[in-house]
């Protein structure tokens, strides 16, 4: 009705035209021959392309508000990355990272001694460049490529296919790219927290050829385990998983894989010389504390980020993120204060990871209350860990990897098992039946898995290389002798 009435003014004023350009009167323009009728509606609509209706465009946009899939299946106008969730998958990245570079080196860098605070930096930068070669060279593949229970193939070997206009990798409004980049910052971080049990005393061209080794027998697998569609224990995502367990960011993947393995490797290695003869403080706990600062920062992204959007999960794992890291740190000041007389800081550094740590495998399944009740369990068990445990069994974890990493990690896998909600995400609904039993399942592989895992390597490299510094190098520190450079002037 309105383009047949539009259509019929635009005839009188041409005719109206015609008349006063003629001369004629109104009554002889009308005699003049009419235009040319425009195409019929339908024939119009026939020639132009096929497109999503209106319906599916608006149903796109709600998916996008949303955070799921698109109504629309093919020739969606927003078939790309969604702005707003991707630059929240960017903002993360970039968080994961900054854990390492610097949070971590200077959380490690503080705890050692000065004369090997270059070495700890040399070893995460070193860590972080060969990590990044690996999974653009194959390392992303085996994590997420392929249809394998255990590992993955080449199928985006060297990134192939992995454009960054795609999306569907890693969520619905991501892009590839970025799903790629946000998974190879766990990658980097993961092996970089295993030097914190060998610090002061592993030659760097060890520690190189170790990572190295251990990312295709331990994280590439557990990635691809854990969080691939195909994985042997991925609940959320694999129907036929035949371990249901859940992992929101990293509990099994990332602390206790590295944490089992820093165990391991500090035994194989052997103490530093001197341990348990001398003072070890850190030289700076000013360094530590700026580190811990950052850590807690950057784990937004890290549990936040594992959200793949930024949505109501992201922000429940925003909050119970906050709520375990300040419980944890309060209630292992409150232990030292009552124990030892003193709260020390090093002691709410170690808290506040610790409480990081345990709610790492959770963040996006439990509510703001049980993330609390989480911290006050991550603030008392890895404190028995590292002040206790480490003294009764003499083992030198140089920096507390295993107490922090390996316990908190393993115990936030369980907790994981009695705190997850429905009401903090609806996927528990499903997986709620067996749920601590898959996780305490879960939990004996990956420790059987790395434990085993990381002798074998261990012993290879020491075949190859060696793993330890020279008395002499381990006795003036590793920084100038491996790396020709000190931490600070010395006058």
């Amino acid at each position: 009705m309105i383009r047949t009435h539009i259509l019929g003014k635009t005839q009188l004023v041409a005719l109206a035209a015609a008349a006063i350009l003629t001369g004629g009167s109104w009554l002889s323009a009308q005699d003049a021959p009419a235009p040319a009728p425009a195409p019929a509606p339908a024939a119009a609509e026939a020639a132009a392309p096929a497109g999503p209706s209106i319906e599916d465009r608006l149903g796109d946009i709600e998916a996008y508000m949303n955070n799921t899939a698109r109504v629309t299946k093919e020739g969606s106008k927003v078939a790309g990355p969604g702005p707003g969730h991707n630059a929240w998958q960017m903002t993360s990245s970039a968080l994961v990272l900054f854990m390492t570079l610097p949070g971590l080196f200077l959380f490690y860098g503080g705890l050692v001694r000065q004369k090997n605070v270059l070495s700890v930096i040399a070893q995460c930068m070193g860590i972080a460049g060969l990590v990044s070669i690996l999974w653009w060279a194959i390392g992303y593949s085996l994590s997420f490529g392929g249809t394998g229970a255990f590992i993955g193939d080449g199928t985006y070997a060297m990134l192939k296919g992995v454009e960054p206009g795609n999306v569907g990798a890693g969520y619905y409004w991501i892009s590839d790219v970025m799903w790629c980049i946000f998974q190879l910052t766990f990658a980097i971080i993961t092996p970089a927290l295993i030097i914190g049990a060998i610090a002061e005393r592993m030659k760097f061209i060890s520690v190189l050829l170790f990572v190295a080794i251990w990312m295709f027998a331990v994280y590439f697998p557990f990635a691809h385990m854990v969080w691939s569609t195909t994985g042997f224990m991925c609940g959320p995502l694999n129907p036929n998983a035949a371990i249901k367990a859940i992992d929101f960011a990293g509990g099994t993947v990332v602390h206790m894989t590295s944490g089992w393995s820093a165990l391991v490797l500090c035994l194989i290695l052997g103490p530093r010389k001197g341990y348990g003869k001398e003072p070890m403080p850190p030289h700076s706990m000013v360094l530590c504390a700026i580190g811990t600062g950052m850590l807690w920062v950057g784990w937004y992204g890290f549990n936040a980020g594992s959200a793949l959007g930024a949505d109501a999960i992201a922000s429940n794992a925003f909050g119970t993120t906050t709520f375990a890291a300040a419980t944890a740190g309060f209630t292992w000041g409150v232990l030292e204060w009552i124990l030892r007389g003193k709260p020390s800081v090093l002691g709410f550094c170690s808290g506040i990871v610790a409480g990081l740590v345990v709610i790492t495998p959770a963040a996006g399944f439990v509510t703001l209350s049980s993330s609390v009740i989480m911290g006050v369990l991550a603030g008392v068990v890895p404190f028995v860990a590292c002040i206790f445990l480490k003294k009764a069994l003499g083992y030198d974890d140089s920096l507390d990897t295993f107490g922090v990493h390996g316990v908190g990690g393993t115990l936030g896998a369980i907790l994981t098992g009695v705190f997850a909600d429905e009401k903090a995400n609806s996927v528990v609904a499903g997986l709620k039946d067996g749920l601590l039993v898959n996780q305490l399942k879960a939990v004996g592989l990956t420790i059987v898995w790395a434990v085993v895992a990381t002798a074998i390597i261990a012993f290879i490299v020491k075949a190859i290389v060696g793993l330890r510094a020279t008395p002499e190098v381990e006795e003036s520190g590793l920084d100038l002798p491996e790396h020709g450079e000190a931490g600070y002037e010395m006058h």
